[in-house]
């Protein structure tokens, strides 16, 4: 077998984003010019490298916000966060919980520091990314697939080498719960010093790795905290060294071959149907929320 390239080694963003005021996020989907079509299905990557807001009685977090025609997929590694939708839904996501809505068809949504996390502070770090969807399930209900810490399927690396949460797809032969609408890998894991894994993954998934703790030997490379790694679509090999313990994010996806129109929380084939979109949300199709 012949391990999986690596096309490029992209550093952390010099700089953070604020994504309403309780997300501080450093992108590398689209940002560090990786085109959408590239990275397809993912569309988007932002990562709240652990950072401590501080205690407040202010509910940090995002306002209302519609969604359309892609999935959001939230990774909590510390801190806690609240949502609502217009659907009528509500939950928590704590440290080792995953949140995967599909907005599908529409739906207003809003994310917030969990109260009582919010009042006595603490690191917050997060992960949200976007997945996209083919064309005929872009008008689905949308809903969620809500996964707890216990949920998540875990397998024990041998040698006391660490674990790995298999989110979604298929690791060595072990599958994760979410359903996926086109076939996608997630696994989150997390390394002890000296530990090691290996697997492998299709050469032509678009495939990437956020190291989001510690830094790793990928496929012999060096990568340090908070890189993240671009595979080319050669090779399905991946092996993973870790010389102190460290955390990291892989995920890799059957491209979606049809075209991308993306206008802000729209994402479509078409401008019309991003015009279709804005439309429908301002006419209050998506439902209300306050």
């Amino acid at each position: 077998m012949m391990k999986k390239l690596i096309e490029r080694i992209i550093p952390r963003p010099e700089r953070p984003g604020m994504v309403g005021d309780g997300f501080r996020v450093f992108n590398f989907i689209p940002g560090a010019n990786i085109v959408q079509r590239r990275i397809s299905p993912f569309l988007m990557l932002d990562f709240n490298a652990a950072y401590d807001f501080g205690p407040s009685d202010h509910i940090r977090g995002v306002d209302v916000h519609p969604h359309k025609g892609f999935e959001t997929v939230t990774i909590a590694y510390k801190g806690s966060v609240a949502h609502h939708d217009s659907a009528g839904n509500s939950g928590i996501i704590n440290p080792g919980d995953v949140q995967w809505m599909t907005a599908g068809g529409g739906i207003l949504h809003k994310e917030y520091h969990e109260e009582n996390f919010s009042k006595k502070g603490g690191d917050f770090e997060m992960v949200q990314l976007w997945v996209n969807l083919p064309k005929k399930d872009k008008s689905v209900s949308a809903h969620y697939q809500g996964l707890t810490k216990e949920d998540i399927t875990n397998v024990a690396l041998p040698e006391n080498a660490g674990e790995v949460n298999v989110i979604a797809g298929n690791f060595n032969g072990v599958s994760g719960v979410a359903k996926t609408y086109t076939p996608v890998n997630l696994f989150d894991i997390k390394l002890n010093g000296g530990g090691e894994v290996r697997f492998s993954l299709p050469a032509n998934f678009n495939t990437a790795i956020l190291v989001v703790n510690g830094s790793a030997e990928i496929n012999e490379d060096k990568v340090s905290e908070h890189s993240f790694v671009l595979f080319k679509n050669e090779g399905t090999e991946i092996s993973i060294k870790a010389s102190e313990k460290a955390v990291l994010l892989v995920m890799s996806g059957e491209p979606i071959d049809e075209p991308i129109a993306s206008y802000g929380p729209f994402v479509m084939n078409t401008q019309q149907e991003i015009l279709e979109a804005i439309n429908d949300f301002q006419n209050g199709k998506f439902g209300v929320l306050e």
